[in-house]
């Protein structure tokens, strides 16, 4: 008697997944989620987009199948997801983030996977060469993405808002996790490390939040560069993974000297639980890491605490951020 249960279904799916990607990013480009809105028929998104109506017809179709739209009869809507990260009249759209994610550098690392898989390692150095132009498309594209995250880990400071204090703004990147601290904090100066080029896009999104005047660039490598000293908080946001244990070591011990005596890092990761399958998308992200990186990984709760110790860091606690697949660590001297 055949088995119900055992199927090719998943084999298909896979083998047929990058459609999926392609799907998505059309109906990014397309602007469909947003032109939906509240409902809309096949026909009613081809005269808004210019797009034909057979394509859209079908890609709208494609959409409900994946779990992005629903449909009644001949219209489409928004699922509540879709509604909220996907059309752009929303605050937390993060449609542009297929710029960077679906990009050709990162995706052309997976080509090679088997090799990488037999080396251990990834094959192309160019995605952590200094300056590489592709970290300022990943800071404009994912602005958005880091909203809710940024307000959390004010939060996690649990520093009085009139306090006046220093953060270090590792790989700060869009710079918007050191700008959600000086929002939260008026008194607070702000130093962002990052390469020159990024650095200058961080610096305009300071100028439009309002913080230029506190907010001070230190370009270059963050195990290199000068970082100064007596900071009240270190953000070390999605940085950690891309390096092995050991130079995550060195690099937590010049964090520890630079902190002030209370000071307290604070670290963003994707965090797999100890059997390293799940959650699922943080545990998926080491996949990620090897083939886009020389040693990185998605490190559990486990070993970036082991980590903190071995820099100095007497105290680590894990904090699931809501709304988010990341979580948090704080590390007090």
């Amino acid at each position: 008697m055949s088995d119900p249960n055992i199927s090719p279904e998943l084999f298909f799916e896979t083998a047929n997944s990058y459609q999926k990607c392609a799907a998505l990013k059309a109906g990014v480009e397309l602007e469909v989620f947003t032109l939906i809105d509240q409902g809309a028929t096949a026909q009613d998104i081809a005269n808004r987009s210019g797009a034909s109506q057979r394509g859209i017809r079908v890609l709208c179709d494609y959409l409900v199948i994946q779990g992005f739209l629903q449909k009644q009869e001949d219209t489409y809507h928004n699922t509540a997801s879709s509604a909220v990260f996907l059309n752009k009249k929303s605050p937390a759209y993060v449609g542009a983030a297929l710029e960077f994610m679906l990009s050709h550098e990162l995706t052309s690392t997976f080509d090679h996977l088997t090799e990488t898989v037999r080396k251990g390692t990834f094959i192309s150095e160019g995605l952590i060469a200094p300056e590489n132009p592709l970290w300022v498309t990943f800071a404009r594209s994912m602005t958005a993405i880091t909203a809710g995250a940024a307000d959390q880990l004010t939060q996690l400071a649990q520093i009085p808002a009139d306090k006046p204090i220093r953060v270090l703004d590792i790989a700060a990147g869009h710079g918007m996790f050191g700008i959600a601290f000086a929002r939260r904090f008026p008194k607070a100066q702000i130093y962002a490390v990052d390469w020159k080029n990024v650095l200058e896009l961080a610096e305009e999104n300071a100028e439009k939040a309002g913080v230029r005047e506190r907010f001070h660039k230190i370009p270059g490598s963050a195990f290199d560069v000068e970082l100064g000293r007596d900071y009240d908080v270190a953000l070390i946001t999605n940085f950690l993974h891309h390096f092995d244990p050991e130079a995550c070591v060195q690099f937590l011990k010049r964090i520890f000297s630079a902190l002030g005596p209370k000071g307290k890092a604070i670290t963003l990761e994707f965090v797999p639980n100890e059997d390293r399958v799940t959650p699922k998308l943080a545990a998926s992200f080491a996949l990620i890491m090897l083939a886009e990186t020389p040693g990185g990984d998605a490190y559990t709760f486990r070993e970036l605490e082991k980590m903190h110790q071995n820099a100095g860091f007497p105290r680590c606690s894990l904090h699931q951020l809501e709304q988010s697949i990341q979580s948090a660590i704080v590390a007090e001297k």
